[in-house]
Order: C-alpha cells, then structure tokens, then sequence
C-alpha cells in the first residue's frame, strides 16, 4: 500500500514564499501524475499544479498560480515539490498530494487514487 506524505507548510506573510514537498511510502508508487490540490474552508477543492512523470514530463497549471508556482521532481528524494512563491491571502488552505496512473491534470480531481492528509498553508499579514 502506497501512502502520499506531504510536508512544508506554515504561515508566511503576502508576498512570501514556502516550499511543499510529497513523498511516497511503502510500496513503489505508480502514479504516473502527481497533483498539488488544494481547498480553503466553504470552498470546492481546486487543482494548482501537476507534473507527467513518464515520458513527456508534461507540467500543468492552474491560471490562478502560473508564474508563482513551481512544480517539479526531485529523483534522488523521491518527492514532488512545488515551490509557492509570492504568496496572496487566496492562497491560504489545505494543500494535498495526489496520484494517478492514468492521464494529468489540474482541472479535476476526478482519477486521483492517491491522497495525502495535506499540509496547511496560511498567508496573512
């Protein structure tokens, strides 16, 4: 059995910066696509950023994050980080990762099997 582990969040001031990391363990992990979702309290859960691990490497992000989030891999820790850079209010919630076998993409969580408990995120002044 697979479990997805995130860690690195905290409470930073607008404008400022965290680093979230997702590892896997147990079993070896399938997922061909790894997710950072994330979901305030009142509001729907929403993709952020996701990143192909096969063959294409393919990155995918949503408009609210593009040019301030940074999705990659790091091989030799076996993690997906995303950096989160210039940081608004709006950011602020539960940040989770998340695995599927089967295509990439932010725009649902439809097809992710595999979930973290998520690491809280808050940015305020």
């Amino acid at each position: 059995q697979v479990q997805l582990v995130e860690s690195g969040g905290g409470s930073v001031q607008p404008g400022g910066s965290l680093r979230l990391s997702c590892a896997s363990i147990g079993n070896e992990f399938s997922a061909n696509c790894v997710a950072w979702f994330r979901q305030a309290p009142g509001k729907e859960r929403e993709g952020v950023a996701a990143i192909y691990r096969g063959g294409s490497g393919a990155i995918y992000y949503a408009d609210s994050v593009k040019g301030r989030f940074t999705i990659s891999q790091d091989s030799a820790k076996k993690t997906v980080d995303l950096q989160l850079s210039d940081l608004k209010p709006e950011d602020s919630g539960r940040y989770y990762c998340a695995g599927r076998r089967r295509g990439c993409t932010v725009d649902s969580s439809s097809g992710y099997g595999y979930w973290g408990q998520g690491t809280q995120v808050t940015v305020s002044s």
